[in-house]
Order: structure tokens, then C-alpha cells, then sequence
């Protein structure tokens, strides 16, 4: 960011009164930019003993297969934005099961929240962003071709967790740079 969205004045990175990190700071207006994390949200459409995945059509990853998910917009919830994602991903509409798992990215400013999903239909076709929208069961799972780390830490605890028959939440953190 090199100006202030509220006047255009250049900015300065510096550490506002009364707080701990370097900040885009106007020195004209006095504005204070924020950067944040983006919410990355998804879920794991559930259809009998099948889920469903998407393969990219785009970058990054592009060919590679992952859940539907993308980035949250303002003015919806979670849940609202993973079934607008699984909509516009897959062509498929599903009813949240709940909150699955939380995945913090650091290094990239990324959080992910999955939901557990059930599908409700099997009319789906794959979206703008997919080449293709299909139904896997575990054992066909293209686990080589998986898109994100993420993505595949989410799909083996909820495996795990089916065959345990117990659904628990799942919270933890990547790290693609060592700290």
C-alpha cells in the first residue's frame, strides 16, 4: 500500500501511539490502513459415503484437485460464504453440518475454516473456477493431486474421524517458512 485511501497522501509503515506493530499511517489525515488475514472458507460436501471435490481451473494450482473454498465477502457469514463458494465451485447447494476444522496460515495471512456439509442433490456441474466437480470415495481420493496442505490435513482427520465415527473439531496451523 503506498497511499492513503482516504486523501492519497504517501504513507509512512510506522508504529501508531498505542500500538505494537508497523502500520500504514497517514501523516496527512491520519488515517491507519490495517491489513488482516484473509478467511479462506469452505466445506466437505457429503453425499452417502462420497465427497465431493473440485478440480482448478485456475491459478494457483491450476489442474489440482481441493474442496470448494474461497475467500469470505463482506456482508455474509461463514457458513454463507462456504455454500456460496460450493455453489459457484460446483454447481451443488448443501446444508451445514457445523464448524470441522481451522487451519491458520501464517506466513500468507490466511485462515481456513471448513464446515462438514450435507449435498442435496445430485445435480451439480463444475463452476467458472473448476474443470471438474466429482464425487470420491475415501479409497479414491487423488491424494497426489491435492491442491493444498491444508486441504489435505482437513480430508485425513475427517477420514479418521468417520471411521472412528466420531466428528470432533479440528483446530491447528501450517507453516510454510520455519519460525
Amino acid at each position: 500500500m503506498n497511499f492513503c485511501s482516504q486523501c492519497g497522501t504517501t504513507l509512512r509503515i510506522e508504529i501508531p501511539a498505542g500500538d505494537n506493530r508497523q502500520r500504514h499511517v497517514c501523516p496527512s489525515c491520519g488515517a491507519i490502513h490495517y491489513q488482516n488475514p484473509k478467511m479462506v472458507v469452505g466445506c466437505i460436501p457429503e453425499w452417502e459415503d462420497k465427497i465431493l471435490l473440485c478440480r482448478r481451473a485456475i491459478e494457483p494450482k491450476h489442474g489440482l484437485w481441493t474442496l470448494p473454498a474461497g475467500f469470505m465477502e463482506n456482508g455474509e457469514t461463514t457458513a454463507e460464504g462456504a455454500a456460496r463458494e460450493t455453489l459457484e465451485e460446483a454447481g451443488a447447494r448443501v446444508e451445514m453440518l457445523g464448524l470441522y476444522s481451522m487451519i491458520s496460515l501464517p506466513d500468507i495471512n490466511q485462515v481456513y475454516l471448513v464446515f462438514r456439509a450435507k449435498l442435496l442433490h445430485l445435480d451439480f456441474i463444475h463452476g467458472e473456477e473448476s474443470l471438474e466437480a466429482r464425487l470420491f470415495s475415501e479409497a479414491e481420493i487423488p491424494w497426489a493431486d491435492m491442491a493444498f496442505r491444508t486441504i489435505q490435513h482437513t480430508l485425513e482427520r475427517y477420514f479418521a474421524d468417520r471411521r472412528a465415527g466420531v466428528y470432533g473439531f479440528h483446530e491447528g496451523q501450517i507453516l510454510h517458512k520455519p519460525r
